[in-house]
């Protein structure tokens, strides 16, 4: 899943370390899902969130295909 972390952990001045302390996480797991690698379970993106005042929707950007046999 593609998200704006980034931009958002910038505008506050942020270091990817600084958000990973405030998040309980380490800076690889910040990194991981910047570079979407990693999806951030629902607690740690709603933690995301709240530190980076925006919400799930502005922050992650989710596309859904639906497989449908016929």
């Amino acid at each position: 899943m593609e998200n704006k972390i980034k931009i958002y952990r910038e505008e506050k001045s942020l270091s990817q370390g600084k958000l990973a302390d405030l998040c309980n996480v380490t800076r690889q797991t910040i990194n991981a899902i910047e570079n979407n690698k990693y999806d951030p379970s629902l607690e740690l993106a709603f933690t995301l969130s709240y530190i980076l005042d925006a919400s799930i929707e502005e922050l992650f950007i989710f596309s859904y295909e639906r497989n449908e046999k016929k």
